[in-house]
């Protein structure tokens, strides 16, 4: 536990980023700071967000320390807007926090008894949607899944709603291997058909499909495509690097040099072979 004198401090830092923010928006501050809305400012907070996750996956903890001051900045610079309309402030916000977290671990702070992480989630939903009180009409368990998400991240949890909301049981709740092969088959058909529209219906499916797999296998697709991505990066550039030490513009490549380059590059364990499923613009 923090002494008194690191709580103080804590207490004292983040007293002075809110006066901080009063003071941008105030009378002699800053003129772009004080023209700030909520519709002007939100996606500035999802851009912070994602760069606090692309330094956690760099392993850089320098740049997370900087990124997580960054994003809680956009955090509290909303929370003072709202302040200002007389919606709610700072305070209530770690309040409300602080009360919700209590009350989704009864486990620690109560008298429930977990054994696994699963049986945590299960309790968590269920407090979740005692929280929302009884309606009229029952909402939707998928019905609070952010629209903004990344669609492959929101696809994950379209799938782990689902599987929770009929208890891993039937097609909506989990998906196999041979239900994406079928779709995998049917967008083999509409290509050897010539039809584009029904190629582009089963290549959706399809990736709706793989992720739903990918979450149903203990992984979260969004993840896994980040990772690929990453990897497909490296490969590419060491391929560049390659072509270039032999002399070679990599933009007037020939064919044969590009596949060169590219099985090096995964041959320099610079990107996993399963990553690189061929080189670029061999249609693979």
């Amino acid at each position: 536990m923090p002494g008194n004198e690191s709580r103080d401090r804590l207490a004292e830092a983040f007293h002075g980023l809110v006066d901080l923010v009063r003071t941008l928006r105030g009378p002699g501050g800053c003129p772009w700071d004080a023209e700030q809305t909520f519709t002007t400012i939100k996606m500035y907070l999802l851009e912070e967000a994602y760069e606090v996750l692309d330094a956690v996956e760099a392993g850089d903890m320098e740049e997370v320390c900087a990124e997580l001051g960054d994003l809680l900045f956009q955090v509290i610079f909303l929370a003072y807007l709202a302040e200002e309309k007389g919606h709610f402030t700072s305070l209530d916000v770690l309040e409300r926090i602080r009360e919700k977290m209590v009350r989704r671990h009864p486990h620690v702070f109560g008298r429930a008894r977990v054994r696994t992480p699963e049986e945590v989630a299960d309790n968590w939903a269920q407090i979740k949607k005692s929280e929302k009180g009884d309606s009229a009409a029952p909402a939707s368990s998928l019905g609070d899944i952010p629209v903004n998400l990344p669609a492959l991240l929101r696809a994950h949890r379209l799938w782990e709603r689902a599987s929770k909301a009929f208890r891993g049981r039937g097609p909506v709740a989990d998906e196999t291997r041979e239900r994406v092969r079928e779709t995998f088959a049917s967008l083999e058909e509409a290509l050897e058909a010539g039809d584009k529209d029904g190629a582009a219906e089963a290549t959706g499916i399809l990736l709706f499909r793989l992720a739903g797999l990918s979450r149903n296998l203990g992984f979260n697709a969004e993840h896994l495509l980040r990772s690929e991505n990453a990897a497909f990066i490296r490969c590419f550039q060491t391929a560049e690097e390659i072509l270039r030490a032999r002399g070679v513009d990599p933009e007037g490549a020939t064919t044969e040099q590009i596949e060169a380059a590219w099985q090096e590059a995964v041959e320099k364990g610079q990107a996993r072979s399963k990553a690189g499923a061929g080189a670029p613009g061999d249609g693979s």
